[in-house]
């Protein structure tokens, strides 16, 4: 794009920019001629999807700003009053997180709905997004708006968004709702009404304490084991908005000892004790892991910024605190919700195609009925609705690998805080077996196999950043491998073209279009390869599947995986290098 054209649009964008902050940092970049960093703001926007919006903070429609969220909410309550007339009566729920920005994000959300004639339902505080989901279904409102960017560095904030059903929002919808934004225009265009305003009208109505109140007794309702919970965890809300409801969630179930980490527990958007909030990060844990060991905890549990998420650590019979996969803790809530749970009708576990294969294994030896969607929670939380309602099963449980949980019907989406206590309703009842976590997930695992996984990230920014992942993601599909290290590519599906090749034939997939290509390998081992929904990333999952030599110590198979998984990854990379990737 040429500098004439640049500093046209970029004058266009600061004089309706309704933000002073956002449109004086604008106004530099003009004065400077930064035209890089006005071709990255400038040459495209965010795009409004299955995963709302998310971007770093800044000026111009490539960022998060007061104006973009205006002119998206002008095109979610359109779109809205469209197809969902009931909504000027039923209200949207508004809830935010604790990062930069979101209180201002949030009123101005709730500001043109109101201006739209739709009440906004207002979480007067910060609210975790688990509770945002529970909100939309209990309150019976229309749709749902959480802004929050969940585990994303500081500079990043989000618009999620949910339909009445508590889930978060699926096609037709975003497609429907980008192009009510498409018309929307300039956020000059956009009205508002000032909150007291809106207060006076009946259309920004403060949430009670009494929707907290209906979600921790839902969440307390979730585990299986009687009594007082006699171990100690220690707990961080890595700065997040988790804490409060967390600890008294906690405090009500009478857990006998909870530590959390004091410099974590406060909502702060800086997130100054960690580079990254992100439970899965190296360093992130860290703080929590010194507090475990100074009180002898059994498990530390974690949830991320929004406390959608849950990481656990839990202590081995040797003594040792372990850090558990994302697909570890899925396994072991699934095969304990599926082995010890009860409950009327077949229950229904989910989980994602980059998740591993074990829990599909463990629901069809327990009779259980089995699904694996997309990626991204609105696909299991959407395709269990739709299978309770077609086959009249009873969705027990759902996970996806990135450490995102769901046990019953609470909360459609992760829930980070629900699941945090039923893994603690788990180690209590390891306790009273006499066993430990680390000890239950070697029978889990001597008994269905050894899968071990791993994911490799990486980042590109910017437009550039969008063509190398693309380029990567085409180098595949023009030139499929036959084998991947020592193991066969016995089938491919690619989830664009919606064909599954194997064996000389092709087969339609019925998942939805997406841009992923999966291949499964000998032995019950695949790849998987996609770009993220959320962030310049392309993404790499391995799994690998091992099996136990009989009274073979565990530590020695795990390791023999380890090295084989390791050499899987190092080999595909290679292909990766070949095609297209710096």
């Amino acid at each position: 794009m040429e500098a004439s054209e640049l500093r046209r649009r970029a004058e266009e964008w600061r004089q309706a920019d309704p933000d002073p902050e956002t449109a004086a940092e604008l106004a530099e970049l003009i004065r400077r001629e930064d035209w890089a960093e006005l071709h990255d703001r400038f040459a495209q926007r965010l795009e409004f999807g299955t995963a709302g919006l998310r971007g770093v903070i800044g000026a111009g429609p490539n960022r998060m700003n007061r104006a973009v969220v205006r002119t998206t909410t002008s095109g979610l309550a359109r779109y809205l009053k469209r197809v969902s007339p009931d909504a000027s009566r039923r209200g949207v729920v508004v809830g935010r997180d604790g990062r930069r920005m979101s209180r201002e994000l949030a009123e101005d959300t709730a500001c043109v709905l109101a201006a739209e004639g739709i009440p906004a339902l207002v979480f007067p505080k910060m609210a975790p997004t688990p509770l945002t989901a529970f909100a939309t279904t209990h309150l019976c409102a229309a749709a749902a708006v959480m802004i929050t960017a969940s585990h994303n560095p500081p500079e990043y904030n989000g618009y999620k968004v949910y339909w009445g059903n508590g889930a978060q929002i699926v096609p037709p919808h975003d497609r429907g709702i980008a192009s009510e934004i498409d018309a929307v225009g300039s956020a000059q265009r956009v009205r508002l009404l000032e909150p007291e305003q809106a207060r006076r009208a009946g259309l920004w109505r403060d949430l009670p304490c009494s929707v907290e109140r209906a979600y921790l007794d839902a969440i307390l309702r979730l585990g299986l084991q009687r009594g007082p919970l006699e171990l100690t965890v220690v707990y961080t809300a890595m700065h997040g908005v988790g804490g409060r409801l967390a600890e008294a969630a906690f405090r009500e179930a009478g857990l006998r000892s909870f530590h959390p980490v004091p410099a974590q527990q406060e909502p702060d958007g800086a997130f100054p004790t960690v580079r990254f909030p992100n439970p899965e990060e190296p360093g992130a844990m860290d703080l929590a892991t010194k507090l475990a060991e100074e009180v002898r905890a059994d498990l530390v549990l974690a949830n991320d910024p929004d406390a959608d998420r849950l990481a656990v650590m839990a202590r081995g019979a040797d003594g040792r605190l372990r850090q558990l996969s994302g697909n570890e803790v899925g396994v072991l809530l699934g095969h304990y919700l599926l082995s010890e749970g009860g409950g009327a009708g077949r229950p229904l576990v989910i989980t994602t195609i980059v998740s591993s294969a074990q829990l599909g294994q463990i629901a069809r030896e327990l009779g259980a009925r089995y699904d694996e969607t997309l990626t991204g929670f609105k696909w299991v939380a959407n395709r269990a609705m739709e299978l309770e309602r077609t086959e009249g099963v009873r969705f027990a449980f759902g996970y996806e690998e990135a450490l995102g949980y769901t046990v019953g019907t609470v909360a459609r989406d992760k829930d980070g805080i629900g699941s945090a206590l039923v893994f603690a309703d788990l180690a209590e009842w390891c306790r009273r077996r006499g066993a430990s976590v680390p000890g239950y997930l070697e029978e889990v695992q001597r008994r269905y196999g050894l899968y071990v996984s791993k994911q490799a990230n990486f980042t590109f920014k910017g437009a550039e950043g969008a063509e190398v992942i693309s380029r990567i993601m085409e180098g595949f599909r023009l030139s499929p491998p036959e084998r991947i290290g020592e193991l066969a590519v016995l089938a491919i599906n690619d989830y664009r073209t919606q064909e599954r090749r194997a064996g000389g034939e092709v087969r339609p997939l019925s998942l939805p279009q997406s841009n992923v290509i999966s291949y499964e390998l000998e032995s019950g081992s695949r790849v998987t390869l996609r770009p993220s929904g959320t962030e310049p990333k392309i993404k790499y999952y391995f799994e690998l599947r091992e099996t136990p030599r009989e009274a073979e110590d565990i530590s020695v198979a795990r390791g023999r995986a380890g090295s084989r998984l390791h050499e899987l990854e190092e080999a595909f990379l290679i292909l990766a290098r070949s095609r297209g990737q710096p």
